[in-house]
C-alpha cells in the first residue's frame, strides 16, 4: 500500500441529485470513465493522468480527485484581442489547451460541470503566465490532472470510476397524483433521469377528463421508462408511491408492454419491487432505503451494503456503545489497539483543503487495512454518507469492546483543546490507566528497536 508518507505512488441532508440535460445531449451510454493515460512514479508518487468523463457519476469522482495545488490540463474557449497595424482592436475566441494550478474546485450538479479556477502555470501564446484562468470539465471532454503525490485513496477513486462493470445499480420511480421521477442509483450519486409532471382533473360525474388525464400521466411515466432504465445494468426497479397508485400503473405498464410488444419491460417484469413512498419528489426515494423489508432484495448493490453497515454501527452505538466509537480520535486510539473490524468514512474528509488534515485520514484508512479491517467510504450525494456526516464523518465497529471511555473522552477533550499531558497528570490518573499508558509506552519502545 502506498501513501506520501512513505513515498510511494497510490483517491445537505437530502440526496444529492445530478440532472440529465447534458447528457442527453451527448448521449452516452452509461459505460465507465476511460483511463487514457497513467504515469506516477513509483518512488514518490508524482505524475499525471489522462482522463475522459462519460456518465455524471466520473465527473463527481472527478470533483474527488482534484485539490488545491494540482495541476490540470484541458482545452477551453478564451478571448484574445490582436491590434492591427493601423491601431485597430479585433477580438475572436481561439480554443486552446490550457494548464492551471487548481485554488478552488467546484461541483455544479445541475449542469453537470466540475469548474476549477486558478493562474496559469505553463506558458502559452495567447495566455500569460500567472494569469487566473476558470476551466470548465464537462461530460465527453478529455483532461489532465497532475499531482505531487496520487495516494491510495485517490488511486481507489481511480480504479472504481473506471471499473467496467460500475454502473447503475438500481432504478428508482416515485408517483404521485401527475407528478412522477425516474432516477438512477449508483454506487455514488443519484441521477434524475426524467420528471413527468401531468395536471390531474378533480373526478366529475359525467367527464371524463380525470380518466384522459390519468391515461396521459401513465403514458408517459411507461416511455420514460423503457427510455431512461437501463435494465440490462440494473438488479433492481423500485416502484413507490402512497396508496395503490403504483399497483395500478404496474397494471397497466405490463398491459401496454404486452400490446406494444415491448421486450425489455416483458423480459423484465420480475425486476420491479412495489413499495411505499410519501410522494412522488425526488426526496422520497430516501424513504424507499429505510424499509428493511426493500433492502433485503437490494442485498448485492454497493449502496445496500453502505446502508447495512451503518445501520449496524447505529444499533451498536445504542446497545453496545463500547463497540462503536466515532470522532478521530477515538477512532484511531481503537487502530492502535488493533481493535477496528468495520472503518466507516465520508468521502468529505478526503476534500479537505488542508492537506494534513487529509493525509491523516489516509494514513488511518492504510492503516486499518494493513491490520486486517475493513473500509467503507461514504459519498456524500447518498444519504448514508450524510447520516455518518452527522457523526463526523468517521466511525469504527470493533471487533471486541474496549473499556475505558471516559478516560478516551478526557483525552480528547484534552487533545482538541491542544493539551499535552505531562508527568503530572500520570498522578491524577486510575491505576489501571497508568498501566495502560505504561504498556503503550512499551510498545512503542519495543518498536522503535525493531521488535
Amino acid at each position: 500500500m502506498i501513501s506520501c508518507s512513505r513515498r510511494i505512488s497510490c483517491m445537505d441532508m437530502r440526496w444529492g441529485v445530478v440532472t440529465d440535460a447534458a447528457q442527453q445531449q451527448a448521449k452516452h451510454n452509461n459505460v465507465a470513465m476511460k483511463l487514457l493515460r497513467k504515469q506516477i512514479s513509483s518512488k514518490d508518487g508524482s505524475g499525471y493522468i489522462s482522463l475522459l468523463p462519460n456518465t455524471p457519476e466520473d465527473l463527481w469522482h472527478t470533483y474527488n480527485l482534484l485539490q488545491n495545488g494540482d495541476r490540470v490540463r484541458c482545452t477551453t474557449l478564451r478571448k484574445v484581442s490582436k491590434e492591427s497595424s493601423t491601431g485597430s482592436v479585433t477580438s475572436s475566441k481561439v480554443r486552446m489547451n490550457l494548464t492551471i494550478e487548481v485554488t478552488k474546485v467546484e461541483f455544479f450538479k445541475d449542469s453537470l460541470e466540475v469548474r476549477i479556477s486558478g493562474p496559469n502555470s505553463a506558458e502559452s501564446a495567447h495566455v500569460r503566465m500567472g494569469a487566473f484562468h476558470t476551466l470548465t470539465l464537462e461530460l465527453d471532454r478529455q483532461f489532465s490532472i497532475e499531482k505531487d503525490c496520487w495516494d491510495q485513496v485517490f488511486l481507489d477513486r481511480i480504479e472504481e470510476a473506471c471499473n467496467p462493470e460500475r454502473g447503475a445499480e438500481i432504478a428508482c420511480v416515485v408517483m404521485s397524483g401527475g407528478l412522477a421521477h425516474v432516477c438512477l442509483v449508483t454506487g455514488s450519486v443519484t441521477v434524475t433521469k426524467a420528471r413527468i409532471d401531468v395536471n390531474i382533473p378533480k373526478k366529475r360525474t359525467g367527464s371524463s377528463s380525470h380518466g384522459k388525464a390519468i391515461t396521459k400521466f401513465y403514458d408517459a411515466l411507461y416511455r420514460a421508462i423503457l427510455t431512461h432504465v437501463p435494465f440490462e445494468k440494473i438488479k433492481v426497479c423500485l416502484l413507490g408511491s402512497p396508496g395503490f397508485q403504483k399497483d395500478d400503473f404496474f397494471k397497466y405498464m405490463l398491459a401496454e408492454s404486452v400490446r406494444r410488444e415491448d421486450r425489455p419491460l416483458i423480459e423484465n417484469k420480475g425486476k420491479f419491487v412495489l413499495c411505499h413512498a410519501s410522494s412522488g419528489h425526488k426526496h422520497a426515494i430516501e424513504e424507499l432505503f429505510l424499509d428493511p423489508g426493500i433492502m433485503s432484495k437490494v442485498t448485492d448493490t454497493k449502496l445496500s451494503k453502505e446502508i447495512e453497515i451503518l445501520n449496524k454501527f447505529m444499533r451498536l452505538l445504542d446497545t453496545h456503545p463500547e463497540k462503536a466509537y466515532y470522532g478521530y480520535f477515538h477512532v484511531q486510539k481503537a487502530n492502535e489497539e488493533l481493535a477496528i473490524d468495520s472503518l466507516l468514512i465520508s468521502d468529505e474528509l478526503f476534500r479537505s483543503p488542508d492537506i494534513l488534515t487529509r493525509k491523516k485520514y489516509v494514513q488511518l484508512v492504510e492503516s486499518v487495512r494493513e491490520r486486517g479491517g475493513t473500509v467503507y467510504v461514504f459519498s456524500t450525494m447518498h444519504v448514508s454518507g450524510q447520516q455518518l456526516q452527522q457523526v463526523s464523518g468517521v466511525a469504527a465497529i470493533l471487533r471486541y469492546p474496549l473499556p475505558d471511555l471516559d478516560e478516551l473522552e478526557e483525552i480528547a477533550a484534552a487533545h482538541e483543546a491542544g493539551l499535552e499531558e505531562d508527568e503530572e497528570g500520570d498522578e491524577e490518573l486510575s491505576e489501571e490507566a497508568k498501566r495502560r499508558k505504561a504498556e503503550a509506552r512499551m510498545r512503542e519502545d519495543m518498536a522503535d528497536m525493531g521488535f
